[in-house]
């Protein structure tokens, strides 16, 4: 007797061995990530990390005296060492002007950031016009210049148009070294969005400037939120620019605590609560806009 063996055709045997495609390490290491144990790892990790801006906000809350004595860990046996003074001296100086002084360095140049790198990140992309390649690995190269080599020549500059020491100087400052990386980042998020839309967009009459501002620059929330959270960062976070190019009266916060350490360098208190209040600005800005710098971090990770 015969036994028939019955052979599956060549098309169901390979649909048979093409399954899901098998996970690389990588994607593996994301699986595991998400698992309970990880996160709970990750959160006391996180938990660590902020044990420094404890210790900060707590050194701020007590006098002078009190954390020249004992270490900041013994405020959690000695609540009623908690004190607001350091702030009210700290408020009646300088610091506040200092701190105005840097929201009108800050905003302006983020503002002026985001707006002319979208623009030109937007021409680069999308517009043809001559020299446009070139005039792009221009900008590029530009990433690579030190800002150390740019100051003299500046400030000697600044000097004969007679903007040195002011918070415009140092507002286009930072907007000219701003701008190269800012263009390359919202250059390259600008061009993975899909022409079609563009074109639909040209063919019911949409001019260049209404597409930009229809179209491409709500796509690109995303990446236009993380620039301006690290451009804020930069600009808020900066003592080199503001040592060079502001004056005392336009000083902002990072060189008023610079001065308070040459001449009270003994005074952790004044100082901790200058530092934990430049934190709050940076705090807030982020927690505010953390959904879209994360969705601009993963941008083109997933196809």
């Amino acid at each position: 007797m015969t036994t028939a063996t019955a052979s599956a055709p060549s098309g169901a045997t390979s649909s048979l061995g093409a399954g899901a495609p098998r996970r690389g390490i990588a994607g593996k290491i994301v699986d595991r990530l998400g698992s309970g144990a990880v996160q709970v790892v990750m959160v006391i990790l996180g938990l660590f990390w902020l044990v420094p801006t404890l210790g900060l906000m707590v050194v701020s809350l007590r006098t002078n005296q009190v954390n020249s004595a004992e270490g900041w860990w013994t405020i959690f046996t000695k609540p009623a060492e908690l004190t607001i003074d350091s702030y009210k001296n700290l408020l009646s100086g300088g610091f506040s002007a200092s701190f105005w002084n840097t929201v009108l360095i800050t905003v302006p140049t983020t503002v002026l950031v985001i707006g002319i790198a979208a623009m030109a990140a937007y021409a680069f992309a999308w517009m043809e016009f001559p020299g446009r390649d070139t005039a792009f690995l221009v900008v590029v190269g530009l990433l690579i210049v030190p800002i150390q080599i740019a100051l003299i020549p500046i400030a000697v500059l600044y000097g004969n148009v007679g903007i040195f020491g002011s918070i415009p100087g140092v507002v286009l400052f930072h907007v000219a070294f701003g701008l190269p990386f800012a263009i390359f980042l919202l250059r390259n998020f600008f061009v993975g969005i899909p022409a079609s839309l563009l074109e639909a967009a040209r063919m019911d009459g949409a001019s260049e400037w209404k597409i930009f501002a229809s179209v491409v620059f709500p796509l690109g929330k995303p990446a236009i939120a993380s620039l301006g959270i690290f451009q804020f960062l930069w600009v808020w976070n900066d003592m080199l620019i503001a040592l060079v190019f502001a004056d005392t009266g336009n000083q902002p916060m990072t060189k008023y605590l610079q001065s308070q350490m040459r001449q009270f360098g003994s005074n952790m208190d004044i100082l901790s609560s200058g530092a934990f209040l430049s934190l709050i600005i940076p705090l807030i800005l982020f927690f505010a806009f953390q959904r879209y710098f994360v969705q601009g971090m993963m941008s083109g990770s997933v196809k």
